[in-house]
């Protein structure tokens, strides 16, 4: 009977640590209702009255900090975006099989699209700044990571949407998905005649508008917000099968550019080893070194002694072990006139800067090192008159004194710096004079390191 009733209070206490895991992650026990949810994604897709201004205004600001390449001018654009709500009316929409909203929100994303493509390409058209910076640059490149982050990044938007107090999310996910920069960037690109940008970029785009709504349409199955209308299996199975192939559509090309990056990256590594861990020399360094890729090509610049050509050849031949297969090395040696002398330059300018400032600030400290050694003696020797009087106050006999700084070097042990006193008097000191003379001197100079002498005039 008691094995029973512990068995039953240990499966109940299982039970309730379990109920209470569930209710922290329940997603539904703060959930809005249905109709306010609807609302608030429905208001938010409508593009008319001041939303156009607010849309053309913030891609002004974009196109101008991505011009400028300024992140927090982006950012700032990205905050007052109105581009996330067409996207969530989009997944809204699939999601309760409210196929008028899906139409309506398409189209409003469609016209915010091109207001902004418009906008855009109308600023860069006359912006004297036509340089692609490095906001504009990683604009152009999406991978697989952009498809993680606008998924999980439209899952955080629905969650905040359907809470019932309203929360802070959307701003942060229009940053962490950065939907307006990727059109701007497409505008640059159409100003410029840059169709690579625009390409990259729309993709981008694509990808963050698809994967968003795709975020939306699960979170609002998994809250539970009922249909608009009944959906046989047949229609369902359509949506679901559209769904998936829109996804998958999307997403492989980021997935072979992810992978490609990937193994950019990893090239770049093992030739920086193997730069690294080759061209070691005594007297021989690698000014600069450029690495391509695509090309699988490794550009060295040398300063020093040339390298013969054995030493080279052994060295290529060590790069299927770097895991190089294939890959073609290109040194340049001080005797070669195809020196990157840019590049050279500005290595050695680098090195000799730093070199510079290691050794100044090495030189400053031993400066100030003597200056203060030198300003104890300089003490020590303009007090001697005082040290004089001193001791002749207390000792009469005292006719002369003799200060110094000198080195004890004894045999067995490391030498070091001694303060010197000779003492001359006209008749002989006691013992305990001669103690109680080098313990004032040891107070008088604040060092223990002292050596006396006491000398008798001879005349005497």
């Amino acid at each position: 009977m008691t094995h029973q009733s512990d068995d039953h209070d240990s499966t109940s206490a299982s039970t309730s640590r379990l109920k209470r895991a569930r209710n922290r992650f329940s997603l539904l026990a703060d959930k809005a209702e249905d109709e306010e949810i609807e609302r608030r994604i429905r208001d938010g897709l409508e593009l008319s009255g001041a939303t156009p201004w607010i849309l053309i205004f913030a891609i002004f600001i974009a196109s101008v900090g991505l011009n400028i390449n300024s992140t927090a001018v982006v950012i700032g654009a990205m905050l007052i975006s109105p581009l996330m709500g067409p996207i969530m009316g989009v997944g809204l929409g699939v999601a309760v099989y409210d196929f008028k909203l899906v139409k309506r929100a398409l189209f409003n994303l469609g016209m915010a699209t091109l207001i902004s493509l418009v906008v855009s390409t109308l600023y860069f058209s006359i912006s004297p700044l036509d340089n692609a910076q490095s906001e504009l640059l990683s604009r152009v490149s999406p991978t697989v990571w952009d498809v993680l982050i606008a998924l999980f990044g439209g899952l955080a938007g629905i969650i905040g949407v359907t809470r019932k107090e309203k929360s802070n999310v959307i701003p942060g996910v229009a940053i962490a998905t950065a939907l307006m920069p990727p059109v701007c960037t497409a505008g640059f690109g159409i100003a410029t005649e840059q169709w690579s940008f625009v390409g990259g970029a729309l993709y981008l785009y694509t990808i963050n508008c698809v994967f968003i709504s795709l975020a939306t349409i699960i979170g609002i199955r998994i809250l539970r917000l009922k249909p608009h209308s009944f959906a046989d299996e047949k229609v369902e199975r359509r949506v679901k099968m559209s769904l998936l192939i829109i996804a998958i559509v999307t997403a492989i090309p980021s997935a072979y550019l992810g992978a490609k990056l990937v193994n950019e990256e990893v090239f770049k590594s093992n030739v920086n080893k193997f730069i690294t861990q080759e061209f070691t020399f005594k007297d021989t360094q690698v000014a600069s070194s450029k690495i391509d890729s695509k090309t699988r090509t490794i550009e060295l610049a040398l300063v020093g002694l040339p390298l013969s050509q054995a030493t080279l050849q052994n060295i290529e031949r060590r790069l299927a072990v770097a895991q190089l297969e294939g890959t073609k090395i290109i040194v340049h040696q001080t005797n070669d006139n195809k020196v990157d002398v840019t590049a050279l330059k500005s290595g050695l300018l680098s090195d000799l800067y730093l070199n510079g400032q290691e050794a100044l600030l090495q030189k400053d400290q031993q400066v100030k090192q003597l200056q203060q050694e030198l300003k104890i003696k300089n003490a020590l020797f303009a007090n001697s008159n005082d040290i004089f009087a001193e001791l002749r106050a207390q000792y009469p006999s005292v006719t002369s004194i003799f200060l110094g700084q000198g080195v004890d070097l004894p045999a067995d042990v490391n030498q070091k710096q001694m303060l010197q006193l000779s003492v001359r008097t006209s008749e002989p000191l006691s013992s305990e004079d001669k103690v109680r003379i080098e313990n004032w001197f040891k107070v008088r100079t604040k060092t223990d390191t002292v050596l006396l002498n006491f000398v008798v005039n001879q005349d005497n």
